[in-house]
C-alpha cells in the first residue's frame, strides 16, 4: 500500500462583493488559492456584465495576473473584440497585440479624470488595467461614476452641453504634443485626411509639421446596455484650464489660444466659462474614489459609465492597459445618441 501523498490541492474560492450598489466603486471579485481568472470569466459572463453595469468598474484581485501574456489571455476571456489604440491623445507603447503601457506620462504629474476616447466617433466600451508593479507611493487609478457626475451638474450647464455638445480643437506640434504621425499611426498626409473625412473631423495643415483638427461631439450619451444617460466627454480633460495654473498659463502665453495642443469649447464655438469648468471639476471631485493597487490586480472599467485618472507616484510603477468592445456612434450632433 503506497503512502498517502503529502500534497493536497489548495482550496479555490471566488467571492463577489458588489460594492457599487452602495455608491462605492469598484465592485470586487476576489480569488483565493489557485483560482483562475480566465476560467472564471468564461463561466460567469453575465455576472461580469451585471457588476460592470451596476458599479461602473470591477476589480479582480488575488488571481495573480502580472504578465503581459497572462493579461492578454484575460482580455481574450473578456472579449473577442480587443482593440488597437487609434486616434491617439496620449503616448503609449504596445507590448503585445492589444496590450499597451498605461499613459507614458511623467510620474510627478496628475492625469485628470476622463472617459477613454470620448472625443472620437468610435470608442471602447471597456478599458481594462493590470497591475504588474505597484508604485512605492501614490499611483492610484481614481474612478468616478459618470452617471453621478452628470446628476451633480446644474440644469443650465447640462442643457447647454446637451444642445451644443463639445468642440475639440487639437494642434499636433512637435516637441509640445503628440505629432500627427504618432496620433494617427501613419506618415502619410493623405491617410490622415482620409481618416478625418471618414470620422467627421475637420483638418488644416498649418505648416509642414503642424496639423490642426477640430470636431464636435455630444457631451452626454446613453450607455447601449443600460440605457442610462452619462457624462461622456473630454470637455474638462482637454480644456487648457485643466493644466496646473503656471503650466497652462505658460503654454497659452507661448503658443496662443489658436495653437494650444488641446482645448475645448461649446459645440457652437463659444467659450466654456471658467465657472462652468469649475462646476465640472467639482462634480468629478465629489464622485472620485480610489483604491491601492496590488500586484496581479485587474481593473475592468465600463468606459461609458466610469471615468478614470492617475495620481502622481514614486517608484517603478507598471500598469498595463487594453481596450475592448468597439462602439460606433451616430453622426455628430449635440443630442444624446
Amino acid at each position: 500500500m503506497s503512502a498517502p501523498s503529502r500534497r493536497s490541492a489548495r482550496k479555490t474560492t471566488v467571492t463577489v462583493t458588489p460594492q457599487g450598489q452602495g455608491g462605492s466603486l469598484p465592485a470586487l471579485v476576489r480569488g483565493t488559492g489557485a483560482a483562475d481568472l480566465v476560467s472564471w470569466l468564461s463561466d460567469h459572463p453575465e455576472t461580469v456584465a451585471r457588476l460592470a453595469h451596476d458599479s461602473g468598474a470591477v476589480l479582480f484581485r488575488g488571481f495573480g495576473v502580472d504578465s503581459p501574456d497572462t493579461f492578454r489571455s484575460v482580455m481574450a476571456g473578456l472579449s473577442g473584440d480587443v482593440l488597437d489604440y487609434g486616434e491617439r491623445s496620449s503616448p503609449r507603447h504596445e507590448i503585445t497585440q492589444g496590450v499597451y503601457t498605461s499613459t507614458d506620462h511623467p510620474a510627478d504629474q496628475h492625469i485628470a479624470l476622463h472617459n477613454e476616447q470620448s472625443y472620437t466617433l468610435d470608442w471602447p466600451l471597456r478599458i481594462v488595467f493590470c497591475c504588474q508593479q505597484p508604485a512605492t507611493a501614490g499611483g492610484r487609478t481614481p474612478l468616478a461614476d459618470s452617471r453621478r457626475v452628470l446628476a451633480r451638474l446644474g440644469g443650465p450647464t447640462v442643457e447647454r452641453f446637451r444642445e451644443h455638445g463639445v468642440r475639440y480643437v487639437r494642434n499636433y506640434l512637435p516637441g509640445i504634443s503628440l505629432s500627427w504621425q504618432e496620433a494617427f499611426q501613419t506618415h502619410s498626409r493623405a491617410e490622415v485626411e482620409s481618416y478625418c473625412a471618414r470620422h467627421d473631423i475637420s483638418c488644416d495643415w498649418v505648416s509642414a509639421e503642424q496639423l490642426r483638427t477640430w470636431q464636435v461631439r455630444p457631451a452626454i450619451r446613453r450607455h447601449p446596455g443600460t440605457g442610462q444617460e452619462t457624462w461622456f466627454n473630454h470637455a474638462l480633460f482637454f480644456n487648457n484650464a485643466t493644466l496646473a495654473g503656471e503650466v497652462g498659463d505658460g503654454l497659452l502665453a507661448a503658443v496662443g489660444e489658436d495653437n494650444l495642443p488641446y482645448h475645448t469649447y461649446f459645440g457652437d464655438g463659444s467659450v466654456i466659462p471658467a465657472e462652468t469648468i469649475a462646476e465640472i471639476r467639482a462634480a468629478y471631485r465629489a464622485e472620485t474614489v480610489g483604491f491601492d493597487w496590488e500586484r496581479g490586480d485587474v481593473l475592468l472599467v465600463e468606459n461609458m459609465l466610469a471615468a478614470h485618472a492617475r495620481e502622481p507616484f514614486e517608484g517603478p510603477r507598471r500598469i498595463l492597459t487594453a481596450m475592448a468592445d468597439r462602439w460606433s456612434s451616430a453622426p455628430v450632433s449635440g443630442a444624446v445618441r
